[in-house]
C-alpha cells in the first residue's frame, strides 16, 4: 500500500532483518547508556551493571516471548515453528519485566549488592528502553486500536507518515504505540526528576510501576490484539468501570475473546501493590536508606 513502511529493513542474501529487531536493539542500547551514565553518578560499580545485563536482556527477551506464546497457546500448539518467530513480533512486556526483576533480584543476591539501588537505576532506562520499542510495534503496524477516522488522525497533528502507516487494509486506527510511547518518554523525565530527591531505595522503581501501569491500563483498553481470557463477570465490570474516565472520550477496542485484558489485571495489580510497597517505605519501614547512599 502506497506509503506504508516495509517492516524488512534490508535483507543479506537470504537473510531478512526487520526493523523490529533493530528497533528493540537500539531500545536496549539507550537504555544502557542511561543506567550507566546513572551508575557512574551515584558511584554504583558499572561492571555489575554490564555483567547484569548479558543475563537480563536474553532472559527478558525469552520471558517476553514465552508469556505472549502462552496466553495464544491454541496457535502455538498447532504451530510450534512460530514460537521461535519472534522478528514478526509478538512479545509482551510483563513477561520481559518479570523475566528482568527475578534476574535481577538472583544476581544481586550473588554479587553482594543493593537489589533496590540496582533497580532504582535501571527503572528509567526500563522505562525509555519501552518508548522506543513501542516504534518496533508501529514499523509491524500492531498493538493499534479500534477504527478512527483520517480527520481523527489529522487533527492530531500526527506526521504523514504516521497516519499512513495507521492505514491498514484500508482502515485507519487509534496510534496507540504512540500514546504509549509519549506516555513513558514523560515517565521517564519523572523517574529522573525522583531520583534527583534522593528518595528511600525502592520507592524509584515502585513508582516506575505505578508510572507504567497507570498508562497501560488506559491504553489497552483502546487496543484490539490485548492477551485476555474469561473471567468472573464481576472482575469484567470492575474493568470497565476502572477504564470508565477513558470511556467518556473514547470506545474501547473491541476484544476478539475473553471479557478480561490481562495487562489491564497486572497494570492494577502492580498499582495497588507499588503503592502499598510505598506507604510502607516511607512512613513504616525501620531502613532508613536512601537511594544514593
Amino acid at each position: 500500500m502506497n506509503g506504508v513502511i516495509d517492516p524488512i529493513a534490508f535483507q543479506i542474501g537470504g537473510l531478512k532483518v526487520y526493523w523490529y529487531g533493530i528497533i528493540l536493539g537500539s531500545a536496549a542500547v539507550f537504555g544502557l547508556l542511561l543506567a550507566l551514565y546513572e551508575s557512574k553518578r551515584v558511584d554504583f560499580d558499572t561492571d555489575i551493571l554490564m555483567d547484569l545485563l548479558i543475563f537480563a536482556i536474553p532472559i527478558s527477551i525469552v520471558g517476553a516471548r514465552l508469556y505472549f506464546v502462552l496466553f495464544h497457546w491454541d496457535f502455538y500448539s498447532a504451530n510450534p515453528s512460530e514460537i521461535f518467530a519472534i522478528r514478526r513480533g509478538g512479545i509482551a512486556i510483563h513477561g520481559a519485566l518479570i523475566g528482568a526483576i527475578l534476574t535481577g533480584y538472583i544476581f544481586a543476591r550473588k554479587k553482594g549488592v543493593s537489589f533496590l539501588k540496582l533497580a532504582d537505576i535501571a527503572a528509567p532506562s526500563l522505562l525509555l528502553g519501552q518508548a522506543i520499542g513501542r516504534w518496533g510495534n508501529f514499523m509491524n503496524q500492531e498493538a493499534h486500536g479500534g477504527p478512527v477516522s483520517l480527520e481523527f488522525l489529522q487533527n492530531l497533528n500526527l506526521p504523514q507518515f504516521i497516519i499512513s502507516q495507521m492505514n491498514i487494509d484500508g482502515v485507519y486506527y487509534h496510534p496507540t504505540f504512540l500514546y504509549e510511547s509519549i506516555w513513558n518518554i514523560l515517565g521517564v523525565i519523572f523517574l529522573i526528576w525522583l531520583r534527583y530527591r534522593n528518595p528511600k531505595r525502592g520507592i524509584v522503581i515502585a513508582s516506575y510501576f505505578i508510572w507504567y501501569s497507570v498508562g497501560r491500563f488506559f491504553i489497552e483498553g483502546l487496543r484490539t490484539d490485548s492477551l485476555a481470557f474469561d473471567g468472573p463477570i464481576w472482575l469484567a465490570k470492575t474493568m470497565e468501570f476502572l477504564w470508565k474516565p477513558m470511556g467518556m472520550f473514547f470506545e474501547p477496542g473491541a476484544m476478539s475473546y475473553g471479557n478480561v485484558r490481562i495487562a489491564q489485571l497486572m497494570s492494577i495489580t502492580l498499582i495497588i501493590i507499588s503503592a502499598i510497597y510505598i506507604v510502607y517505605r516511607k512512613f513504616y519501614s525501620k531502613d532508613l536508606t536512601k537511594y544514593q547512599d
